[in-house]
């Protein structure tokens, strides 16, 4: 007994700086749950989100943190307001250098408002208004031009990227005009995608009940863009999900790529006489279609390597299983990824009926997956003739994660040499890069905003 009292004595100065020391991380680890700020891959951030039951964690906001939680409302609602006094100025509003977790890479980044609608994190991830709040860019020449959720479009000069304000110009468009003749609701936007003087656009529209997704395409104009439909899946569902894939990419032999995801529904990617879940080609002329791949889960990023004539897909999985895929085209064998049987993730609710193993169950391993979730989205591949250091990158962007994941891949696309991410606090929905100045162009949803990011030499 003397000993131990002997032993807080000599020590006792120091024990209290421990306590201290944690009180004071998790008293930060509580605050950044409740007010949705933390980083979704820090461990010991998930650990406390685990343990903490969400109904005490509202009421902790509600009292404990209600200063803190409004002081945090009201700097969002400031930004808000800038963005909408600025109009479409595109008016830059942060500008801020970023470290790599891993690395420790510098990179500058440069924020300019966005005049669209910000993500409602208050309707919850899968509500249907959110739909229209994804918004996406494509770079083109000396332009980039911007799509909105909901359909509206504008473009800015890349060089106005050097001042202090991006000077957005409105390319007015013929969308809800198509959608209105047919008694259609638009429900998002899901790519935009230029190529060849054509402006393609993925869309899911409501039909009297039913759900689907088409591509329009226009004419590339900068005074007016007008859209006719271009390819209809002529595939339709019921209830509203976020399950809907949209991704379109260049491809080879004067064709696209179009990804499709399940649409939440049981067994339709793993058949043959559906569109769902799958990914396919479509002829530019004809927009005749052929399957590429089956049994994918919600397709969110598509890229093609010509030089090695690879398809590279992401898309999420259930509670975990975030995957990106390869598909090396040297056959004409259709690869099956394994959704809805195989899968790294787990339901959200209820048992694990999902096998783990893909290739022992005849399915394609996936190239890298996520446990936890990042929330994967769009992916680019740098090669060594772009990079800065004469390596091959995968820039896998993320909206749960909320950061860019950097792999260094061999040239064989068969390992990953090193990982690193980039963490930005804020969702990342769209990704180009810029050859030209060595730079890219990102989407971020939270304000929103677009982001230009460039590597430090």
């Amino acid at each position: 007994m003397n000993n131990i009292k002997n032993f807080l004595n000599k020590y006792k100065y120091k024990i209290l700086l421990v306590f201290i020391l944690i009180f004071a991380t998790s008293f930060i680890g509580v605050w950044s749950i409740i007010s949705e700020d933390y980083d979704r891959n820090n461990k010991y951030i998930l650990f406390l989100k685990k343990v903490i039951p969400s109904k005490f964690a509202r009421q902790l906001r509600d009292t404990v943190f209600v200063i803190p939680d409004l002081k945090e409302r009201n700097r969002a609602l400031n930004i808000q307001v800038k963005k909408y006094e600025q109009k479409i100025q595109g008016e830059k509003f942060n500008q801020e250098t970023v470290i790599s977790k891993k690395n420790k890479k510098k990179y500058l980044l440069k924020e300019f408002f966005l005049p669209f609608e910000r993500l409602d994190l208050r309707l919850g991830y899968n509500g249907e208004e959110n739909s229209t709040r994804a918004h996406y860019l494509e770079i083109i020449g000396d332009k980039v031009i911007v799509i909105s959720g909901k359909g509206k479009t504008l473009f800015f000069e890349k060089k106005n990227i050097n001042t202090k304000e991006l000077n957005q110009i409105e390319i007015p468009n013929n969308i809800n005009s198509i959608l209105n003749k047919n008694d259609y609701k638009i429900t998002g936007i899901r790519d935009l995608y230029i190529d060849d003087g054509k402006v393609y656009i993925s869309l899911i529209f409501k039909s009297s009940n039913k759900y689907s997704i088409n591509i329009y395409r226009a004419n590339l104009n900068f005074k007016k863009l007008d859209f006719k439909i271009f390819f209809k899946t002529n595939e339709y569902w019921e209830a509203y999900n976020v399950f809907s894939g949209g991704r379109i990419s260049k491809y080879k032999e004067n064709k696209i790529l179009f990804s499709i995801g399940y649409a939440h529904i049981n067994g339709a990617a793993q058949k043959s006489d559906n569109l769902l879940g799958k990914i396919v080609s479509i002829d530019k002329n004809t927009a005749e279609h052929r399957i590429i791949s089956i049994g994918h889960r919600n397709p969110q990023g598509l890229f093609y390597v010509k030089n090695l004539n690879l398809i590279i897909n992401t898309e999420h999985g259930p509670k975990g299983g975030d995957e990106i895929n390869l598909n090396f085209q040297n056959s004409d064998k259709v690869p099956n990824y394994g959704w809805d049987i195989s899968s790294y993730g787990t339901p959200y609710v209820g048992k694990d009926h999902y096998k783990k193993s893909h290739s022992k169950y005849g399915f394609v391993e996936p190239f890298k997956y996520f446990v936890p979730s990042i929330g994967i989205s769009e992916i680019y591949y740098l090669s060594d003739k772009l990079s800065l250091d004469k390596k091959n990158y995968l820039y896998t962007t993320s909206l749960r994660a909320k950061s860019i994941y950097v792999l260094e891949i061999n040239k064989k696309f068969n390992e990953i040499i090193s990982e690193d991410r980039i963490y930005f606090r804020q969702r990342i929905r769209d990704i180009d890069y810029d050859k030209e100045k060595g730079l890219f162009f990102l989407i971020f949803e939270n304000v929103p905003s677009i982001g230009i990011l460039k590597l430090w030499n």
